[in-house]
This record gives structure tokens, sequence and C-alpha cells, in this order.
């Protein structure tokens, strides 16, 4: 994939940002997710790419825009195919009540090259480079905590474990408190949770839980950018989700995921804030009719990873 569509495609991620970041607070999840996925898909149709969402807002007939299957871009015979993971607003409550850590996020792929994950949930693990190869999703979570505290070099009382606060995760709480270390918990946003592992200023030594499986391939994404890892197990909730996974292509139900097999190839990331959070700083609006944003751009294929901040004049390009 041609690098320059890196900075394209966080064009797309700061005009979903911005659009939803000014319902910030107001306790309306429907309208900030909406004004999210219809900044975010208007600006698709500037990129010159032949793009397929194959991880989106869900199927066509529960999505209006951005649903699974629909094509995107300008699609000239020269434009690049490629698969396009996302999520307009990562953290729709946290958004609406002006919380930590939402984002605009986006995935791309080689076309075929991400799991066609289905709308279910995913067991999930991750770390960042300094802990590489060395998590295992079969192992208990003392297991994981101890193995991680000795390749980092530091002690189990050290490591910072995110986990979404669930009652799920009761058990996986206890157990590791059990082990001295320390727990961050997140009220939504896994995305950027998994992505602040690999992101040594966060101070997040590893993810562990069940989220969504949809961004549990963005985040393995986002982690074979940043050379960490990631590992993940669909978890079923019904006989009906079992079926549809196998309809997607999923041979075996059971099957541990590593990263390679969820985002292979060439993948880019990308991502901008919409609240402050342990990734990126939210969007902020100045005097004048000014907004500014933070953003990430990572690409698997050179390692490169850019933080990209952005003055926006909305009297001359208004929202």
């Amino acid at each position: 994939m041609d690098r320059n569509l890196a900075l394209e495609f966080v064009r797309i991620t700061e005009a979903a940002s911005l659009s939803c970041a000014r319902l910030m607070g107001r306790g309306d999840e429907k309208a900030a997710d909406a004004a999210a996925v219809d900044a975010m898909r208007k600006a698709f149709d500037s990129v010159q790419i032949d793009g397929t969402v194959v991880i989106g807002e869900g199927e066509r007939d529960e999505a209006p825009m951005l649903y699974i299957g629909e094509k995107v871009g300008r699609q000239s015979a020269e434009a690049p195919a490629v698969d396009i993971a996302l999520d307009p607003l990562e953290g729709t409550t946290i958004c609406a009540k002006g919380g930590v850590g939402a984002i605009s996020v986006i995935a791309v792929a080689e076309k075929g090259r991400f799991l066609h994950a289905p709308d279910t949930y995913m067991e999930k693990i991750a770390c960042g480079p300094g802990a590489k190869g060395c998590i295992d999703l079969d192992l208990a979570p003392a297991e994981n905590i101890h193995r991680v505290a000795e390749k980092l070099n530091k002690p189990v009382e050290d490591v910072t474990v995110v986990i979404l606060d669930r009652p799920r995760h009761a058990d996986l709480i206890a157990s590791v408190r059990g082990t001295g270390a320390r727990i961050q918990l997140i009220s939504d946003g896994d995305v950027s949770a998994a992505v602040a592992t690999g992101w040594g200023e966060s101070g997040i030594d590893l993810l562990m839980g069940i989220g969504g499986a949809p961004e549990g391939v963005i985040s393995a994404a986002a982690m074979r950018c940043l050379g960490g890892d990631f590992q993940g197990r669909l978890k079923f909730r019904n006989e009906e989700e079992k079926q549809r996974a196998t309809r997607m292509g999923v041979k075996n139900l059971g099957q541990k995921f590593t990263m390679e097999q969820l985002a292979s190839g060439s993948v880019m990331f990308v991502a901008t804030g919409v609240t402050d959070g342990p990734l990126l700083k939210g969007v902020k609006m100045l005097p004048g009719r000014l907004a500014r944003t933070h953003s990430i751009v990572m690409r698997s294929k050179s390692g490169t990873i850019r933080t990209v901040e952005t003055l926006h004049n909305l009297q001359i390009k208004p929202l």
C-alpha cells in the first residue's frame, strides 16, 4: 500500500473526531456516534482507494452507512483494493459522558488480510514490544503477569494491567489482584487500551479480558505496527453467533488467533483522539473557531509511527 495513504486516512479520523467531539458530555450516545459515522463516511469519498468495509457499523440492514461489505473511496481503475476495519467512535459512552479515552479509528489491510470477525465477544491479551513472545491466552492470568514482569525486568507489583470494568471480569480481577499487580479499570474503549500497551509513555503493560471481536481485529493491526503482541479467541453468546462466524469463514470456532492471523500482510493503523486518554489527547475547541486534534499514524511495513497534531480553522473549513 502507498505510504501516502496513511495521511489521507488521518484526515478521515480527524473529521469523525471533530464532529462527535462537539457532543462530548451531552449524554447522547446515539447522536455522538451518528455524527462520527456521517463525517467519516463523507471523508472517505476524497480518498483514492477501492475500499471494502469488512469490520464496521454492522450488517447492511442494521447500519445505513459504513456497514459490512460497503464500498468506500474513489474507486477508479488505478485505485488500490484494500479492506477497511473501522470504528468511527470507539467509546460512545465515554464521549457521551465526557470520560477518558474515546477515539476514532481506522485499520487498513491488503484485500483479504483481515479476519472477518463476527459481532460477538473475544477473549484478548495484548502487550508491548518489550514483552512480545511471552504472553499466551492459554495460560492463567497470574502466569502471564509473572512472565511479563520478568521480561520487562520489573517487580510484579509495578506491572499495570488494563481491564474492562464488567461483571464478567470479577474472577479475572481477583486473580490479577492476587498477584499484587496494579489494575486500571476502564469503562469502554479497549482498542485504545490495547494500543497503549505498546506506547511506552502510557505506563500500561498488559491488556486482559473479554471485549468486542471486531475491536480485537483492529487492535491486532495496531500491535502489528507497534511490534507488540496480541492473541484472541472468539467467545460466542449463542448458537446463532457460531453459525454466523462459520458463514463468515471461521473454520475453527475455538481457535486461538495470533496477531498475524487476525491482521496479516501490510497494514496501517490510524486513530484520532476524541477525549483525552492514555494514548491520545482529545479534541480541543479553541478561541477564534479553531480546533486542535491529536492523531497517531502507523505502518507495519516500515514500523514508522507518527503522531500528528493538527490545527483546524473551522471558519474556513467548517464541520
